[in-house]
């Protein structure tokens, strides 16, 4: 119960200073991560909560699975289908860039053996915009840039996953991880989660179409809810990957059912949100001062480095040819942020039996925590700078075929001088 009315406390405080947070570098997400390590053994002592403790793993794969079906809402497959070439680069140029050099940095400046390192640049791979929402979410940001990172993160966890285990196989794990690490197994798992992620909503649609049934209007948002958590249980007891369920199914969702999805997004948005504070609490009660002391100086010039150098570069070159103007390539190299996915991936590092796997848990907890400070309070100050497209009743861009606002406004002053 301490651990609920901390929430509870938490929640208000964050409630109360959103306000100020929607306009300054202040951050509901640090909020929560400040509010867990704050009452947690290292501090007050309120909570005692360690790595192996199941409500970890619990919230973390919650709230990730929330954030994904969510934002999979937000995907347009018409947008996609004329804009695919940008998330096709990040995922498959950005991000095994970003996963071979946070390998190179972590091997050499942290001294893990190579499998581990790999391991590490496996987990700190997937990027999660949930910490970057204003980003996301507001209108102001260019559509495609949007899309992009939207797209990216969703699909990017499923793919990591399954290279996370294999490297935990080569490390050295129990026995009982051997087995889950097959690569068959991993690809059927992956192709379940995808099966279950689009039959399930195209089931529940065809349900309603039913002369009989049909959701009253006040409970039409359970609709997709109820389909969510069904997807959810499914996944899990058929071992499915569920982040590749939820991405996908939300996506479904949205284009099958759009009044659904108008209907829930108020809810799922609000159930999102406190799934992710409920993890951030959780988490930041790991971060104890014993977990920063125990990382190395070369740890902690690694972590700089996948933040400010690794991330960026990585996307910044796989953009290279695409027509993103400087400023929204900057702001799309920038928003890498770590998120649930690695925390999820991290702890199941930990829990693996590889010989360094404390070291790498360390590495990645202290990694995501700092990632979770630098992009959850800059993501407001720099979606404000695509103000200016607002202030000038200039649209927002729809796709990459929409000429730059400068054009369109030097355009429209040629026109009226004519």
């Amino acid at each position: 119960m301490v651990l609920v009315a901390v929430f509870g406390v938490a929640l208000l405080v964050a409630v109360l200073l959103s306000g100020l947070a929607a306009r300054t570098v202040l951050s509901t997400s640090f909020l929560f991560l400040a509010g867990g390590a704050l009452v947690s053994d290292g501090f007050l002592g309120l909570i005692h909560i360690t790595p192996d403790s199941g409500i970890v793993t619990v919230t973390a794969d919650l709230a990730l699975f929330a954030v994904l079906f969510t934002d999979g809402q937000h995907v347009s497959f018409a947008k996609l289908r004329a804009n695919w070439r940008n998330p096709a680069r990040a995922l498959g140029l950005g991000m095994p860039l970003a996963f071979v050099f946070m390998a190179l940095v972590t091997h050499f400046l942290v001294g893990l053996d190579w499998t581990t390192s790999f391991l590490v640049g496996a987990v700190l791979a997937p990027t999660d915009p949930v910490f970057a929402s204003a980003i996301v979410g507001r209108k102001e940001v260019p559509a495609k840039l949007r899309e992009l990172l939207n797209v990216e993160s969703g699909i990017n966890d499923g793919l990591a996953l399954p290279v996370v285990l294999v490297l935990i196989a080569a490390a050295g794990p129990a026995a009982d991880h051997a087995d889950e690490a097959s690569i068959g197994k991993i690809a059927l798992e992956l192709a379940l989660g995808l099966a279950f992620g689009v039959l399930l909503p195209l089931v529940v649609n065809g349900l309603v179409r039913f002369r009989l049934l049909g959701a009253e209007p006040k409970l039409q948002p359970l609709l997709p809810l109820a389909t969510g958590i069904i997807l959810y249980g499914l996944c899990h007891l058929t071992h499915a990957n569920p982040y590749l369920a939820a991405f996908s199914a939300g996506a479904v969702l949205a284009a099958t059912a759009p009044e659904a999805k108008e209907a829930f997004e108020p809810l799922g948005e609000a159930l999102a949100e406190l799934a992710k504070f409920a993890a951030l609490l959780v988490f930041g009660a790991l971060l104890t001062p014993h977990l920063f002391a125990d990382l190395s100086l070369g740890g902690y010039v690694a972590v700089v480095l996948a933040i400010v150098l690794i991330r960026p570069a990585s996307l910044l070159l796989s953009l290279i040819g695409t027509r993103f103007d400087r400023r929204e390539k900057l702001t799309a190299a920038w928003f890498g942020p770590k998120g649930f996915a690695s925390v999820v991936y991290g702890l199941l590092v930990l829990q693996s039996g590889i010989p360094q796997a404390e070291e790498a848990y360390t590495l990645i907890a202290v990694c995501i925590a700092f990632s979770i400070v630098a992009h959850s309070s800059t993501d407001v100050p720099i979606a404000r700078m695509f103000d200016v497209e607002d202030l000038v009743g200039i649209p927002d861009d729809e796709d990459d075929d929409t000429p730059p606002a400068a054009e369109r406004l030097s355009e429209g002053n040629d026109h009226a001088r004519t």
